[in-house]
């Protein structure tokens, strides 16, 4: 296929008349979320996304998008599809074609969330659309072979000049300002987001907004948060709205959708189709979305000269306007950030922490400040996440500059992790907590069995021990526990001889780690085994939380059971008779 990167796409009037026509339906159906098309914005206004409750801002800070929609020659939607989801296209031969190695990614995505998020639904038909209006499937699949773009794709500085302004807040890792953030990589994600929503969809242990692959991942996470449920229209609008806030993107991207879904097919990656127009270019040009394109000024006409005789004074040139100064945001004037009265926080392995971290924005008097978002980070060693399973969370703060984290649910690894606090917006120092978890405990332990366990010198144990664990007489399932063939009632030191267990290579073993009870707080503990030794055996469990139980093991020769002979008559034999 003839590649058409960097060529303008031209569409005729009659096609962009009918594509307006499409979407103009589809608009009216929108919930009030879609909250009008792509805004320019003010200095110093941000763009909130608003689609889950939060003041959060949207994927991409709602940066430019491109507005190409696919041709509309068919008149038959597909049939398996609402009318409301999307617009009836057919397939063109050029803009059906995604790039083998982004159309991989797409699939993958899908793949993954199915297993990850199975009521989410995404389809990886919305991933191609979305990609396609946020960087034209990645210049056209300009990507090298382990996915990653061949140059960096940057939206413009979200500086408030015509955009949402965003403050750097990666110090330039991603997109080299240092002063405003800007979009990055083919699904576009502003680095405040890519923070938190980042994945490594390619296993290289990396978290790349230039890959394809963790960029579409990524993008699948957030799409599906919120136990959106996207084979819905309102749970499709919802989602899409998040990643960009705009009724006209949320419509581009329910045509490429629904075009997608009509067919697609593999093209060579660098070979496929680059859109023209975009939202922040109403003549139709396609700047490079990693160039700026410098504004030019026209010069002012020279002054006319004066006609002789004309005793007209010239008009006096209107006073310059001074540039105003801009009035700070609330991030602006915040400049520590401070306990709010957390309590201590501890929880037991699978439980959900009772108490939840609040941060304090405060401006330099100590006053609290309202409306700035606070982001809080997982950081350490834990598989302990927020609600929803994220490591990362965002909240504003209220009037009284408070904002409070959701839950934390503790995983199964133990020990302490630390919740950093940090400022979205500006560089200030963070503020750290610590949370630790516990290991769930057990406070007894009984045999489930009354059958003494008895074996005959180098024989087998026909019962194996069975114990129950609870807690205050709850059931204590998955606590750790400890099993040892001890010699003595005081003295737990490991026996020497006597009954033992097996490892895997049929070798005595006469103590077993790393037990743990089952959701209903039992443990079968292996079979037993008895060398030559008689006698009897203490084996002893132990929990986490002190539970113990001392278990008697017996080992005895067989005894002879069976019923003596019946001894010879004593009676003497009969005499011989007399003889005669």
């Amino acid at each position: 296929m003839t590649a058409h990167f960097g060529r303008r796409l031209r569409k005729g009037a009659a096609t962009t008349a009918v594509a307006a026509a499409a979407v103009a339906a589809l608009s009216a159906s929108q919930a009030p979320a879609a909250t009008g098309g792509h805004r320019t914005l003010a200095a110093g206004q941000t763009a909130p996304d608003g689609s889950d409750g939060s003041t959060g801002r949207s994927a991409t800070g709602d940066s430019p998008y491109y507005t190409d929609l696919p041709p509309l020659s068919s008149p038959n939607p597909s049939p398996s599809q609402s009318p409301s989801i999307g617009t009836p296209v057919s397939v063109g031969e050029a803009e059906a074609g995604i790039p083998a190695t982004v159309l991989d990614a797409y699939k993958k995505a899908e793949a993954e969330l199915a297993e990850s998020k199975p009521g989410c639904n995404l389809p990886w038909q919305l991933l191609a659309a979305i990609g396609k209006v946020e960087s034209g499937q990645a210049r056209g699949g300009q990507v090298d072979a382990n996915g990653t773009t061949t140059s960096k794709i940057l939206g413009p500085a979200l500086d408030g000049n015509g955009f949402a302004l965003i403050r750097d807040t990666d110090n330039g890792k991603y997109d080299g300002n240092s002063e405003y953030d800007q979009a990055v990589g083919p699904m576009q994600f502003i680095p405040s987001t890519w923070a938190w929503a980042g994945r490594d969809g390619n296993g290289d242990g990396v978290k790349d907004p230039n890959n394809v692959y963790d960029a579409a991942l990524a993008a699948g996470h957030y799409l599906c948060r919120n136990d959106w449920n996207l084979s819905t229209d309102a749970g499709l609008r919802s989602a899409i709205l998040s990643y960009n806030n705009s009724t006209d993107y949320l419509n581009t991207v329910l045509s490429w959708l629904e075009y997608y879904r009509k067919g697609t097919h593999s093209v060579p990656d660098g070979t496929g189709t680059l859109p023209s127009g975009r939202s922040d270019d109403g003549s139709g040009a396609n700047p490079s979305p990693s160039t700026s394109t410098p504004a030019t000024s026209t010069p002012s006409p020279s002054p006319s000269p004066s006609t002789p005789g004309d005793t007209t004074s010239p008009s006096p040139s209107a006073p310059a306007t001074p540039t105003p100064t801009p009035t700070p945001t609330p991030t602006d004037t915040v400049s520590k950030l401070a306990d709010a009265g957390t309590a201590k926080l501890t929880a037991t392995a699978g439980d959900a922490f009772t108490k939840k971290i609040s941060t304090r924005a405060q401006d330099a008097a100590g006053k609290g400040v309202a409306k700035v978002r606070i982001r809080f980070t997982i950081v350490g060693t834990t598989d302990a996440t927020f609600a929803g399973g994220e490591k990362v969370a965002q909240a504003v703060t209220n009037a009284s500059g408070v904002a409070v984290a959701p839950a934390l649910q503790a995983g199964e690894t133990t020990g302490d992790f630390t919740v950093r606090a940090t400022l979205l917006g500006r560089t200030i120092t963070a503020l750290d907590y610590t949370a630790s978890v516990t290991p769930r405990v057990a406070d007894t332990l009984a045999r489930t069995s009354t059958t003494a366990l008895t074996c005959t010198p180098g024989g087998e144990f026909a019962d194996q021990v069975e114990v129950k664990a609870t807690y205050g007489g709850a059931v204590a399932g998955k606590v750790a526990a400890t099993a040892t063939l001890i010699k003595a009632a005081d003295d737990a030191t490991e026996n020497d001889k006597g009954p033992y267990f097996k490892d895997a290579d049929g070798k005595t073993v006469r103590t077993l780690t790393g037990l743990a009870t089952d959701a209903d707080g039992l443990l079968k503990l292996p079979k037993l085994y008895a060398d030559d030794t008689t006698g009897t055996f203490l084996l002893r469990i132990t929990t986490t939380g002190g539970a113990t139980l001392t278990v008697e093991l017996t080992v005895a020769a067989a005894t002879d059971t069976s019923s003596p002979s019946p001894s010879a008559s004593a009676d003497p034999s009969p005499s011989a008779s007399p003889s005669a």
